[in-house]
């Protein structure tokens, strides 16, 4: 689709007002934070970040508190999935119909496995060195919610980010005429730098799982699969860390 002046225009302040109101702040606050634990007299790896932590001292509060964070997840996937059918692309042009469900099921466990084996690894190397804070993936209070609030953290997150970072993002960026290589590399490098508070770690598994992800999908054009992908991942260090915590010696 060839866009006029007028047209290319329109879609980068599009671009620059999606970013703004989703990931992009995100990745100003999450430099700001790592400068902020650089300059901290304790070690980096002696500082913890928690991903899912009590927003509430009342349970039922906090319920409806990690709830309404998921959701506003949720809304970011839907605006940029919207973006698109207003832009004209239908939703099957991203890889976002359920015509092989089946396929997009082993798509997303293998690709599960590809990134968070080594994802593991490379965080516990990190932190071994010293650049990277320590995460823990949940402070949650053992609750009969925990779970499924994990559970659907974990799905809004893969929804969100995929949704909007490559089907929405890569897709634009490819209307203004960005070549495949630049689209995926800023793709790939504005998703590792709103990890940036969890160190360098974080940063370097981000930016390869961006890497990854957006060349896949570009080859395949199955956004499901990156989707369930980065919701395994998650479901796997949220409910697994909440599960184990206090029984494996490695986990903080």
């Amino acid at each position: 689709m060839i866009l006029d002046p007028a047209q290319r225009r329109l879609v980068v302040l599009e671009i620059l007002i999606v970013l703004t109101v989703t990931v992009g702040l995100s990745a100003v606050r999450s430099a700001l934070s790592l400068l902020d634990a650089l300059l901290s007299p304790v070690p980096l790896n002696e500082q913890q970040v928690a991903l899912n932590a009590p927003a509430a001292q009342a349970g039922l509060v906090d319920l409806a508190l990690q709830l309404t964070r998921a959701l506003q997840l949720v809304g970011w996937g839907a605006l940029g999935a919207y973006l698109l059918l207003r832009a004209g692309f239908a939703l099957r042009a991203v890889g976002l119909d359920r015509t092989r469900p089946r396929r997009d099921a082993l798509g997303a466990m293998g690709l599960a496995a590809l990134i968070g084996i080594p994802g593991l690894g490379l965080y516990l190397v990190a932190r071994a060195l010293g650049v990277s804070v320590t995460i823990a993936p949940t402070l949650l209070d053992d609750t009969w919610w925990r779970l499924p609030v994990l559970i659907l953290s974990a799905a809004a997150n893969g929804w969100a980010e995929e949704v909007v970072m490559v089907g929405y993002l890569i897709t634009r960026l490819s209307q203004l005429g960005w070549s495949e290589n630049r689209s995926v590399l800023t793709s790939a490098l504005l998703r590792a730098s709103y990890h940036l508070y969890q160190g360098l770690g974080g940063f370097i598994g981000n930016l390869v799982m961006g890497l990854v992800f957006g060349r896949l999908w570009q080859r395949t054009n199955r956004l499901w699969a990156l989707i369930g992908a980065h919701t395994i991942i998650d479901v796997v260090a949220f409910a697994g860390y909440a599960l184990l915590r206090g029984q494996v010696s490695w986990l903080p």
